[in-house]
C-alpha cells in the first residue's frame, strides 16, 4: 500500500474536513449569533439540570422564565425529561424561585445541577484555557524537535492544529457546549495524537540506521515505517474508542460533552498520524 504515493487524496481529505469546519462555525455566527456555544465556564452564567416527572413542552418553561424577568435564558433538553437552562448569574433566591414556579407548574421537579461562574472567572479560565493550549503546543515542538528533526516537529504541530480543528468543527456543527470539559478533551487528543505520531517517527529513524537504508529513498522508508506501525495505530485506537462509546451511552448526560470530543478527536489524530504527519515530513524533506 502506497500511502506516501497518495499523500494529495489525504491531503485533500483533510482540506475538506477543515474546510467543513469552519463552515459550520461561521454558520453558528450568522444564525445563532455566536460561532461557538462556550458554555458558562467561559462566558460567565448560570446553569441549572433539571428533571420533570413527565417530558415537558419547552415553550411552557420559557414562559415561566420569562415571568421571572430570564426571557433571554437558552432552555434545550438534556434527556427525554431533563432540561437545561443556561442564564445570566442568578441570585440563590431567584433560581429557588425558577424551581420553585417550575415544579408547581409541571408536577414536581428534581434538580439535578446547578453552577454559577461570574463572567470575570469565566473570561479568566477562557484566557488561561488558550494558554495552556499554546504552551502544551510549544512543549511538543520542543520535545520533538529534540528528539528527531524540527520538520519532524513541525509537522507534528500541524497535525495537532489539523486535530483540533476538525474536532472543533465537530462539535459547532451539532452546537454542543464547550467549556472546561472540552479543553480537557483537547488536551488529551492532542497527548494521544503525538505519541501515536512519535511512534510512526521513531520507526522512521530505525528504519534509516539499517543496513542498505540509504539505497532507499526517503519516501519509501517513511512509507514502510507508517506500514509497519498501523496495526498498533488501529488497535490503539479501536481498544480507546470502545471504552470511550461504553462513556457516551452509559455515562450520563454530564459525560456526553467530553465523550464526543473524546470519540472524534482520537479518530481524528490516528488519521493524522498515519496519513497527514509523515507524509508532510516527506514533503518538507523533497524541498531542502
Amino acid at each position: 500500500m502506497n500511502i506516501i504515493g497518495k499523500s494529495k487524496l489525504w491531503f485533500l481529505i483533510s482540506g475538506v474536513l477543515i474546510a467543513a469546519s469552519i463552515a459550520a462555525m461561521v454558520f453558528n455566527g450568522m444564525v445563532r449569533g455566536r460561532m461557538l456555544n462556550f458554555g458558562i465556564d467561559f462566558t460567565g452564567g448560570s446553569l441549572i439540570n433539571l428533571r420533570f416527572n413527565q417530558q415537558v413542552d419547552l415553550a411552557q418553561v420559557r414562559a415561566i422564565l420569562k415571568d421571572n424577568n430570564l426571557g433571554e435564558a437558552m432552555v434545550q433538553r438534556s434527556g427525554e425529561k431533563d432540561v437545561l437552562i443556561k442564564s445570566e448569574p442568578l441570585e440563590m433566591e431567584v433560581r429557588k424561585k425558577v424551581v420553585e414556579d417550575l415544579g408547581k407548574k409541571f408536577d414536581g421537579v428534581e434538580l439535578l445541577e446547578a453552577d454559577t461562574v461570574g463572567p470575570v472567572i469565566g473570561a479568566e479560565l477562557k484566557t488561561h484555557a488558550i494558554l495552556a493550549l499554546i504552551i502544551a503546543a510549544i512543549g511538543i515542538l520542543l520535545y520533538v524537535s529534540f528528539r528527531f528533526e524540527f520538520i519532524f516537529a513541525a509537522a507534528g504541530v500541524l497535525a495537532l492544529l489539523h486535530d483540533a480543528i476538525i474536532t472543533t468543527g465537530f462539535m459547532a456543527l451539532f452546537y454542543r457546549n464547550l467549556d472546561i470539559s472540552f479543553i480537557a478533551g483537547i488536551l488529551t487528543i492532542l497527548g494521544y495524537s503525538i505519541n501515536d505520531t512519535v511512534v510512526i517517527f521513531d520507526r522512521i529513524r530505525e528504519n534509516m540506521k539499517k543496513p542498505g537504508a540509504h539505497k532507499k529513498k526517503f519516501a519509501e522508508l517513511v512509507n514502510q515505517s507508517i506500514l509497519e506501525t498501523m496495526a498498533r495505530s488501529i488497535n490503539t485506537v479501536l481498544t480507546v474508542v470502545v471504552m470511550v462509546l461504553a462513556l457516551l451511552f452509559f455515562g450520563g448526560e454530564p459525560l456526553k460533552d467530553l465523550c464526543m470530543v473524546l470519540l472524534v478527536g482520537f479518530l481524528i489524530g490516528t488519521y493524522s498520524s498515519i496519513f497527514i504527519a509523515s507524509p508532510l515530513v516527506v514533503l518538507w524533506e523533497k524541498r531542502k
